[in-house]
């Protein structure tokens, strides 16, 4: 058993492995502002501060609790509003990580995960993505992940202060919100659910590596205690097109709709898949959740919510 300290554990991801965390008998601190996390995804055998990582409380919580690891998935991650706002972007994703790498150095955090993306990557040079692939990222989203990737190396050569970087696919699931910078999957779902047709910007014919909630929390639990000092990617290595996971989701939730399309949102990338080779042999894990089963607990959840 582990003490771990959660960032943003009331969020869409976090709370997966906060749940994964407690089914595997670790003592867990959640801190979170709330500003897009719900109490409701919370598990009751947790803690919850209710705080931002950028303030003064989030030391304060890191120094009764003395946790042993640090997952640290708190961030402003709409990349929409990062290049809107890039400020914002700055003050919570790299100035509160380094909050977050500060308190792991002084209060003697053995270890600090993190959430970072396939943005850090920008567009693909080939595929699939492997962890050798330049880092170009084209959004300030993309660059603050990286900062902190960066920022994490140099307090392993400075501190001693283990990491693992664990660069996300497309997450989908249960609790992800169908708002604001919500997955595709999300905004699918929650129209599907209500018998509403989405839209597809573009022909559709753009393909994604979508990878399940429940899979990612899993790679983050064994990030603990394995893969040290490593970057890796948590993805499926399969990739699907837009329209190809709209049908497929047309049918499992029973209906016959047809998109509207949209013109092609400026910045998307044309293909991405992610390659897991490294991360499979680095953390003994893969992906168990296939996309078809994945789509029907997460159409599920929509039904349920939006009735």
């Amino acid at each position: 058993m582990m003490k771990v300290l959660v960032t943003g554990g009331c969020g869409f991801i976090g709370s997966h492995i906060v749940d994964k965390l407690i089914e595997d008998q670790h003592e867990v601190m959640v801190v979170d502002d709330l500003s897009t996390g719900s109490r409701q995804n919370l598990n009751s055998n947790a803690t919850l501060i209710d705080c931002s990582i950028n303030d003064d409380r989030f030391e304060q919580a890191v120094s009764q609790f003395r946790p042993e690891a640090i997952i640290h998935q708190a961030a402003q991650v709409s990349v929409p509003r990062s290049i809107e706002n890039p400020f914002r972007d700055e003050e919570i994703n790299i100035k509160g990580s380094l909050y977050v790498i500060e308190a792991a150095r002084k209060y003697g955090v053995n270890k600090v995960v993190f959430a970072s993306s396939a943005a850090v990557y920008g567009n693909p040079e080939f595929l699939p993505v492997d962890i050798s692939h330049p880092a170009h990222p084209l959004s300030p989203y993309g660059v603050s992940k990286y900062s902190v990737e960066k920022y994490l190396e140099m307090a392993n050569k400075l501190y001693g202060l283990n990491y693992t970087i664990l660069r996300y696919a497309n997450v989908y699931g249960p609790r992800q919100d169908a708002l604001g910078e919500g997955g595709v999957i999300a905004i699918f779902a929650n129209a599907l659910s209500r018998g509403e047709a989405p839209s597809i910007f573009g022909d559709g014919e753009q393909t994604r590596d979508f990878v399940y909630v429940k899979d990612v929390a899993e790679a983050n639990v064994k990030a603990l205690t394995s893969g040290d000092n490593r970057t890796l990617n948590v993805a499926s290595n399969d990739k699907i097109s837009i329209n190809e996971l709209f049908f497929l989701m047309n049918e499992i939730s029973g209906n016959t709709l047809t998109p509207a399309y949209k013109e092609e949102r400026s910045g998307d990338i044309r293909e991405s898949v992610l390659s897991n080779k490294e991360t499979i042999s680095a953390l003994k894990w893969e992906p168990v959740v296939s996309l078809p089963n994945g789509l029907e607990s997460t159409l599920a959840f929509y039904k349920k919510t939006t009735q």
